[in-house]
């Protein structure tokens, strides 16, 4: 695919306004999201405005869908009206949330009957490596299909892997959402011993960073934790619901995942607390609290 190719951009929000807005940069895209305000956003990065779904389609070889659940994506794909209704046979739908494996079958059912290719393209990352491109899309579905957007895709993601032509990807997202969840867990637990153990605040998010433990999801969260910073790239709120997808899949697969129930009681915790729009790695925050240590400054010890 080169030049300025039509594309469709359905979803709008702080994960699809970036992806769409690099796409548009190369291609003629349209945008439709329920959203005034995120189509006015939209429109000022270059993104053709589309006042229903209908014409947002009307003109496009491949549609883009990024939305928030399940509930939404049953919303806008499969009701009565919805977007596969204005789909034709030999068009190609990437849809890029997170969501179960349960309503992805659906989806490619419903295409599969009109002729329209269903690639799922979960994405990992967040808006800040959306508006940087270096998102991670775990793909799957037809490979034919995946070869040809792929330049699109390249837009937005440093690196694409098609993972097999049926719900392949869906699984991979999920696997790789359940290591940052316990992750996030592993990081409270101990950042709390560590100031138990008189262990400065920033002495010890240094080592995390520089240590064999000091992953790329480890170094991207201790840099804001050097200022106690938990403003939101991916929120509690929204690791408790991909912790709810991941167990779903787990019970259905018959895998025991111990470690995904304990954290999902923990984000349980966390909402119940008021934390759950705050960062998803506030787990540190809650431990800090479950450890006597809330009241005590980062840079002293205890």
């Amino acid at each position: 695919m080169t030049g300025k190719q039509q594309a469709a951009w359905i979803g709008l929000g702080k994960l699809g306004l970036p992806m769409a807005a690099r796409l548009a940069e190369e291609f003629s895209v349209t945008g439709f999201d329920l959203s005034e305000e995120r189509l006015a956003l939209a429109e000022a990065r270059g993104i053709k405005r589309a006042t229903d779904l209908a014409s947002a389609v009307a003109d496009a070889a491949v549609v883009f869908v990024s939305l928030p659940d399940d509930r939404a994506l049953r919303a806008a794909v499969l009701a009565d009206g919805a977007l596969l209704s204005h789909l034709s046979s030999g068009m190609i739908l990437v849809e890029t949330s997170t969501v179960s494996v349960h309503a992805s079958q659906d989806v490619d059912r419903v295409a599969g009957e009109i002729g329209v290719s269903y690639l799922r393209a979960p994405v990992s990352g967040n808006p800040v490596s959306a508006e940087a491109g270096t998102l991670s899309a775990l793909v799957s579905g037809p490979e034919e299909a995946f070869k040809s957007v792929s330049p699109m895709l390249a837009t937005f993601c440093q690196s694409q892997s098609w993972l097999g032509d049926a719900d392949q990807g869906r699984y991979a997202k999920l696997a790789i959402n359940l290591m940052i969840a316990v992750s996030a867990g592993m990081m409270a637990e101990a950042l709390a011993l560590a100031r138990r153990g008189g262990i400065d605040w920033h002495d010890m998010l240094n080592l995390m960073e520089n240590s064999a433990v000091g992953s790329p999801m480890v170094k991207y969260k201790c840099a804001p934790m050097h200022d106690r910073d938990f403003t939101s790239t991916f929120s509690g709120r929204q690791m408790a619901k991909d912790l709810d997808l991941i167990l779903e899949c787990t019970r259905a697969s018959d895998v025991p995942a111990p470690l995904a129930a304990q954290m999902r009681e923990m984000y349980t915790a966390m909402i119940a607390a008021g934390d759950g729009d705050d960062d998803y790695i506030a787990t540190i925050r809650h431990q800090e609290r479950l450890s006597g240590l809330a009241d005590i400054e980062p840079s002293k010890t205890a």
